[in-house]
């Protein structure tokens, strides 16, 4: 704790006096350091504890009122899934804790593709749970002050890497998947890509069947596109509703339009 402890000293040295600090937290350690070190040189700061939703166990020990075992699931945010919060740590933070914000995995996702795009940075999950926690919404009341987010980790795997971009994508709303009856005449699917061409959207992907479908004269088209911002797939949603009268798209739960 009093190494980790040291990142507050650095966070005031830096910053001058943050309005908050939002620390991802795990096993409570980081937090508890951070948040000692930050109170004791500038007590009005806020220390903002954020977990995902998939290991929720320093919001499990608050409700409990001390730690406790805490069935995990596998998340993006594998460096926080800690089934049981340190005791000393819990012990530590807790006076210092101005709140505890618990995200969704999409939350985790959007964040890392945003740090990777705008920022440059590779982050792991864990590290990129403070970005989520803006992205919730949790901490609106932060809009316009100063706030710190430690980026805590950048040790992901490729694979996993690659699957939260797309993760992140789709929670983004730039990259759709939907399901599309069109008329299996000669040029009828040719004229679905056609309408896509002409919105500017990217097929990344495009499947049909013809076996499960009730009319024999149309055919079920599968596609995977990628658009460039919310607008423009709000765009493309419109234009297939209006032309096809069998549209479905399937949006991730927490698809965003900022």
């Amino acid at each position: 704790m009093a190494g980790q402890g040291t990142i507050g000293l650095e966070i005031v040295e830096q910053m001058g006096m943050p309005d908050a600090v939002v620390v991802p937290v795990g096993g409570g350690g980081l937090i508890a350091g951070v948040a000692t070190a930050v109170k004791a040189i500038s007590p009005q700061t806020k220390i903002i504890g954020v977990e995902s939703d998939k290991c929720p166990s320093f919001t499990r020990a608050l409700e409990h009122g001390g730690p406790i075992l805490t069935p995990n699931m596998a998340t993006l945010a594998d460096g926080l899934a800690v089934p049981t919060v340190g005791y000393n740590a819990f012990a530590t933070a807790v006076p210092l804790l101005d709140k505890m914000v618990v995200v969704r995995e999409e939350w985790i996702a959007l964040a890392i593709l945003r740090l990777v795009e705008q920022e440059k940075c590779v982050v792991e999950g864990a590290g990129a749970a403070g970005l989520a926690a803006i992205f919730s919404g949790h901490l609106n009341e932060f809009k316009g002050k100063k706030v710190c987010l430690l980026l805590c980790g950048g040790n992901i795997d490729t694979t996993i890497f690659g699957r939260c971009l797309e993760r992140g994508l789709a929670a983004e709303g730039r990259l759709l998947r939907f399901c599309v009856t069109v008329s299996d005449r000669p040029g009828g699917i040719s004229e679905l890509c056609r309408e896509l061409a002409a919105l500017g959207v990217s097929i990344k992907d495009i499947m049909h069947e013809r076996a499960w479908i009730r009319d024999i004269f149309s055919v079920e088209v599968k596609v995977v596109c990628e658009t460039s911002d919310w607008a423009h797939s709000e765009q493309l949603r419109k234009v297939l509703t209006e032309k096809y009268s069998h549209v479905v798209f399937n949006d991730v739960p927490m698809a965003i339009a900022n």
